[in-house]
């Protein structure tokens, strides 16, 4: 434990030693264009995928999950929650499994406790708020990008 610390200790006066007299330098990335900097980028991030099995499946793994990352950029959802998802998952996973074994594969296990039937209640009643604001959503911004109605029409003001 004491050799990760001492490790962290070096590396930060490290990064002090260079990052303080290379700012300047390091500021002058900010003025490279981003017609440029994107692609460079993308293309640095497949050759580091491409280098790690040298397989093009995982070049098409990470383009899938970078335009999935694009459309929930898209759709303004939230990156914390995906990524709480992928750490809890395998966790979920496991005890669901455990569960379906000591219930012998029925699911009415998880509503016969009162804890457990209200944090069911409590998903359930928060998946339909999330659905009904996003559709209310939807609604509002299809409703300020329409044309008004023929029969509509705007008199002149006088």
């Amino acid at each position: 434990f004491w050799g990760l610390v001492a490790s962290m200790w070096i590396g930060n006066v490290f990064l002090l030693v260079l990052n303080v007299p290379l700012v300047r330098y390091w500021l002058s990335v900010f003025k490279i264009p981003y017609a440029v900097l994107f692609p460079s980028i993308l293309f640095f991030c497949c050759i580091g995928t491409y280098s790690v099995n040298n397989s093009l499946e995982d070049i098409f793994i990470t383009a899938a999950f970078g335009f999935m990352g694009y459309m929930f950029m898209r759709l303004e959802l939230d990156a914390a929650p995906l990524m709480l998802g992928f750490i809890l998952g395998p966790m979920l996973e496991e005890n669901f499994r455990r569960a379906m074994l000591l219930s012998r594969g029925s699911f009415g296990i998880f509503a016969t406790r009162p804890i457990s039937a209200t944090l069911l209640s409590l998903v359930g009643v928060f998946i339909v708020w999330q659905v009904v604001s996003f559709l209310n959503n939807v609604r509002k911004s299809k409703g300020a990008a329409l044309p008004p109605q023929s029969g509509a029409a705007l008199e002149p003001q006088e």
